[in-house]
């Protein structure tokens, strides 16, 4: 039942997903996984009080569920409250057998961003790395604080990576590339990063912002 009601949350059918998951737990009251499940059906849905309810009856039910912890911890971080996310997505990574492990690291250094704790987001983005280092995450986040500290050449080795790994940038992606350029005084790389930006994502926060700095 509650795998039906995973299949019927993919595709966005929450009633069939609800119908699902009341008629697994009847069958286990106290099943995390149904608690969980329901959780994600109340997130999707914007009931975001009844989301945390299940999401805490979820890890008060099993606290070694990993994978509830994780969504509960993106839930927070969704909400704005970063300091319980950063405590949640810290609990996780102490998990070593949790397959989702990697990225639970790039979000704890996302979360510590948030948090303007850049030596503790650089320490949780490097341990990502160590595990994938193709995460395209935390390859950029890793390039902007390299840049931060004025280590350009360390930056530029990150975006360097990320462009292989993601050909199509994002708008923060070329922004990394404009802020090197800069830094370095490419300007032949400047040009090329703004007219990539402007002509791919002009309505971005990224364009916007680089515009006003700019003027």
């Amino acid at each position: 039942r509650v795998a039906l009601a995973r299949q019927y949350i993919g595709v966005g059918d929450w009633e069939n997903a609800k119908r699902n998951l009341e008629l697994a737990q009847q069958i286990d009251p106290d099943s995390a996984e149904v608690a969980e499940a329901f959780a994600l059906v109340y997130q999707s849905t914007g009931e975001y009080e009844m989301a945390e309810m299940q999401f805490r009856a979820a890890l008060e039910a099993d606290p070694s569920l990993s994978r509830a912890r994780n969504n509960y911890a993106a839930f927070l971080y969704s909400q704005g409250r970063f300091i319980e996310a950063e405590r949640e997505f810290f609990r996780v990574t102490e998990d070593t057998l949790y397959s989702g492990r990697p990225m639970a690291f790039v979000n704890l250094g996302l979360c510590r961003l948030q948090l303007e704790d850049s030596a503790g987001a650089e320490a949780a983005l490097t341990r990502a790395l160590s595990m994938d280092r193709r995460n395209p995450v935390a390859l950029l986040e890793m390039g902007f604080l390299r840049l931060e500290a004025g280590d350009t050449d360390d930056a530029k080795g990150y975006h360097g990576v990320y462009r292989t790994v993601s050909p199509q940038q994002s708008p923060r992606g070329l922004l990394l590339g404009l802020e090197i350029a800069e830094q370095t005084g490419d300007q032949d790389a400047l040009g090329s990063y703004e007219l990539a930006l402007r002509n791919l994502y002009p309505d971005s926060p990224e364009y916007r912002g680089w515009m006003d700095r700019q003027s």
